[in-house]
């Protein structure tokens, strides 16, 4: 999985092993188990740590009969902030950036004197910083979500079926996307217990067969 996603394989095996172990552990037998060097361990420690998927235990643990106790580590086991975390990383390390060189290159392009191949040059830059920014935008939105509401609309995604998944999105890419927005942003403002009262209303069965198209009871 780290190769995949272009981590350093000692960070990976890092996170991994403290995943699977549970914890704490400490810098010696990590290095004792996985093989790695000393200073591959401690950088290892450290990019995890600045990615907050890794922590130090509350309490030094002595690792062996002889020595002073040393610092131990244990990783961030709630999946749903794992997550969310590493969304927020790779947004400021990969996404924000690359938003900001897509910008200078399309105003470097602006300023070439005024040509047919510079125009579809500067009309595919522009699409493609369009697409980056929506981007960035919906990993913003998972980033707003605290981790019991990510975790919610994680499990409330993971029950339903595919076929209504499929047929929920064939539905939206069918309205306007004003009317969306719009529904959204009504959405957005109701209380808790109004959008409540409204998903009670629509899931009455005569309400759903009208809004699905069947007519009234």
């Amino acid at each position: 999985m780290g190769a995949a996603w272009g981590i350093a394989p000692s960070t990976a095996a890092v996170q991994g092993y403290l995943l699977a172990h549970g914890g704490p552990v400490t810098d010696a037998e990590l290095q004792q188990a996985l093989g790695l060097s000393h200073r591959a361990i401690r950088v290892a420690l450290a990019s995890c740590e600045e990615w907050g998927i890794v922590q130090r235990a509350d309490e030094p643990r002595r690792s062996g009969r002889r020595g002073p106790a040393g610092r131990a580590w244990i990783a961030l086991d709630d999946h749903s902030e794992w997550f969310r975390r590493v969304i927020e990383g790779r947004k400021e390390r990969e996404g924000d950036p690359v938003i900001a060189i897509l910008e200078e290159c399309l105003a470097d392009v602006r300023d070439i004197d005024s040509s047919e191949e510079a125009e579809r040059l500067q009309q595919r830059l522009e699409s493609l910083l369009v697409f980056v920014r929506q981007f960035d935008h919906a990993l913003a939105a998972v980033l707003l979500a605290d981790t019991a509401t990510l975790r919610k609309l994680l499990t409330v995604l993971a029950a339903q079926d595919e076929r209504d998944i499929e047929h929920l999105l064939e539905t939206l890419s069918a309205v306007p996307e004003e009317d969306l927005s719009r529904a959204v942003a009504g959405v957005s403002r109701l209380s808790a217990d109004g959008l409540q009262r409204l998903l009670r209303l629509a899931s009455h069965p005569a309400i759903s067969r009208l809004l699905s198209g069947g007519g009234a009871a």
